[in-house]
């Protein structure tokens, strides 16, 4: 989410904003010309916003030569933008309900696949969606925190979740959710190797309905 706030962010100039909603609004990619005649901008003001919109992926670029201009002499390609296909999210506290969607998504399909019961099914697919999470990162802790969690340290040696990225979810599905939850978390500390560590469920005012204990020391 931190890179979301950051590209979003690029939106609260008005200048760039407006350019942004003319570029999106058409339904061809626009050119630097085309967007300084339509919104009667200095070229070089709108080369610097939209490259701009473009490094903060909000707009995707590409060049060719305008329709009827080709061969030696044709001069240099045209830079034109468009809508990124990058998707943005941003909530506080930060929810995933994309996450939580692909993996019901995957349960159900597989449910129907294989005959399987679909309780099975989901949790077979939030595990492997735990370790396809950890696999793109180094670290438990940086994964719990990217995926929103907002992990935090106990006195124990363990860790405690101060957020549920599928709040709303569990408010009305409560058993569903903190049973995909836990075994989410299980297959992130399978996929990093961490075996001295253990999530189990453990509902708290105020924490996510998982707890990840050390093994050793797991309270009971």
């Amino acid at each position: 989410m931190p890179q979301d706030v950051s590209s979003l962010a690029a939106l609260g100039e008005p200048l760039r904003r407006k350019l942004y909603e003319f570029v999106v609004a058409q339904r061809e990619p626009v050119s630097r010309d085309q967007a300084a005649d339509a919104l009667e901008i200095p070229r070089h003001v709108v080369k610097f916003h939209l490259d701009r919109l473009e490094s903060e992926g909000l707009l995707e670029a590409s060049f060719s030569r305008p329709e009827g201009r080709g061969g030696p002499g044709a001069g240099r390609p045209t830079k034109y933008y468009r809508r990124s296909s990058r998707e943005f999210a941003v909530t506080l506290p930060e929810r995933r309900y994309d996450l939580a969607s692909r993996i019901m998504a995957e349960a159900i399909t597989a449910a129907e696949r294989d005959g399987s019961p679909i309780s099975e099914a989901l949790r077979e697919a939030a595990r492997a969606a735990g370790r396809a999470c950890a696999a793109e990162r180094d670290g438990l802790r940086e994964t719990l925190t990217e995926l929103g969690f907002e992990p935090h340290g106990d006195p124990a040696g363990g860790i405690q979740l101060a957020n549920c990225p599928f709040h709303n979810l569990a408010a009305d599905y409560t058993e569903l959710v903190c049973t995909l939850n836990l075994d989410l978390i299980a297959g992130l500390i399978e996929r990093l190797d961490r075996p001295d560590l253990s999530a189990e469920l453990d509902p708290a005012e105020g924490w996510c309905c998982v707890r990840i204990f050390p093994v050793d020391r797991r309270q009971d």
